[in-house]
């Protein structure tokens, strides 16, 4: 038991990095919030850690239904606009006592609005373009890291410029898929408890016809 707790321990940092929150729509269907790592094959019957998505929140929305599927949890949601999830009870807090570290997620779907509604997202500079910036507060970040991950799974990390803008490569039609992660350190809490390190991890998908 001990022995499992230590794997637990060493591993779960390297798991909650590579994981991510995602959200994905097709037009005025219902949402589908995945946990995985969305640059790799899908596993049959979802991610494994896909059980630890328990508690996503919209944000600006109501879910009126939401159902576990294998892989991602569906959830009826008004037929308009773009979506916002976010989830910060994903992973418990790990590390050594005084200098744990957590990670709160960020989800997107759509790209037809240009503001923003939670604290780190990846938002377009115009409705249906192909700049985007990761946004902290409503402010651009400068220098940011973006990854693009196409239809077909080939990925990219972009290089935002001083004004915090990236320009995604389009090949061809189907999802894309956004990310980018920014560190917090300082006294810091999630639910679990104090932190000393916050991950915030946001993701972004749209349809290109």
């Amino acid at each position: 038991m001990r022995t499992l707790a230590l794997i637990l321990a060493l591993t779960l940092p390297t798991v909650a990095q590579a994981h991510e929150v995602w959200v994905e729509r097709d037009g005025a269907g219902p949402a589908r919030i995945y946990l995985g790592e969305p640059a790799e094959p899908m596993p049959a019957g979802g991610d494994p850690e896909f059980k630890r998505l328990v508690a996503p929140k919209f944000v600006g929305t109501t879910a009126t239904r939401s159902d576990r599927r294998a892989g991602y949890i569906e959830a009826m949601v008004p037929a308009k606009g773009d979506l916002r999830v976010t989830d910060d009870t994903v992973f418990a807090p790990w590390g050594a006592e005084g200098a744990k570290e957590a990670v709160i997620y960020y989800a997107r779907a759509g790209r037809s609005d240009t503001s923003t509604a939670m604290p780190y997202e990846i938002a377009p500079l115009t409705a249906n373009g192909n700049r985007f910036a990761l946004m902290q507060g409503g402010k651009p970040v400068a220098d940011a890291k973006v990854t693009v991950v196409s239809p077909d799974k080939w990925t990219k990390v972009l290089s935002a410029d001083a004004n915090g803008i990236v320009t995604v490569p389009l090949r061809g039609g189907g999802r894309y898929l956004l990310s980018a992660t920014k560190e917090e350190t300082g006294q810091l809490a999630v639910p679990a408890g104090p932190v000393a390190k916050i991950y915030h991890t946001a993701t972004t998908t749209f349809v290109a016809k």
